[in-house]
């Protein structure tokens, strides 16, 4: 469902005013629109063809990678301000998207057609560091993705993985499920959940069924 009635102008300049300069704003008025995505739904999936591109007003995304065998990867979450700089990419060069897009939670976002961002990159400056800051800190944020895969223990990718998910909820009460856990940082159950265990028992979370509270945070 889309919701043309919305004021886009007024929701860009509230988000996005000290980013992108005013002719720019109104061009992504002219052709962008707003929309609303539950919880849990697909924005882009792997093997599509990217249409527009979305900058996320409220809520959060989570972008993953899947291997040939099924198993996925959280690569990072895209906030409030945000938008995918792989999909950048893929729509510069109409490649099939390489990656999953859902809804962590309830979104609001305004979508923008492919085509545009090519040609904004030679129109407007403010887009051309729009795009390169998003790629830096999607970089830094696969960076540490992959530096927590080889080097740290699974007991602190936990840890760290529910500290990150308070951070962005702002909330300490977490509704995530033992098995959520596993999928998103490629593990098991069986193992999240003696882990899990072993935080509650020292006192860094409180474990409840499909719920988890962070009692203490790894920085």
């Amino acid at each position: 469902m889309f919701y043309q009635d919305f004021n886009l102008k007024e929701t860009l300049l509230v988000h996005y005013s000290e980013i992108f300069e005013e002719d720019l704003i109104d061009e992504i008025v002219n052709v962008g629109y707003f929309n609303k995505i539950e919880s849990g739904k697909l924005l882009v999936d792997i093997g599509d063809y990217l249409t527009h591109i979305p900058l996320i007003i409220k809520g959060v995304v989570k972008i993953i990678r899947q291997e040939k065998e099924g198993d996925e990867l959280t690569l990072y979450y895209l906030e409030p301000g945000d938008t995918c700089a792989i999909s950048f990419a893929n729509c510069i060069n109409k490649k099939k998207s390489i990656f999953r897009g859902i809804a962590e939670t309830d979104i609001e976002a305004i979508f923008i057609p492919v085509e545009m961002v090519d040609e904004w990159l030679v129109k407007y400056k403010s887009w051309r560091h729009f795009i390169i800051d998003s790629y830096h800190f999607r970089l830094l944020e696969m960076v540490e993705s992959i530096d927590s895969l080889a080097f740290m223990k699974m007991k602190t990718r936990i840890w760290k993985y529910l500290t990150n998910r308070v951070k962005m909820s702002k909330d300490i009460d977490l509704e995530v499920t033992h098995q959520d856990i596993a999928t998103d940082l490629n593990s098991s159950r069986v193992v999240v959940t003696r882990i899990i265990k072993i935080l509650h028992d020292e006192g860094k979370i409180f474990s409840t069924r499909n719920k988890v509270k962070v009692l203490e945070f790894l920085e």
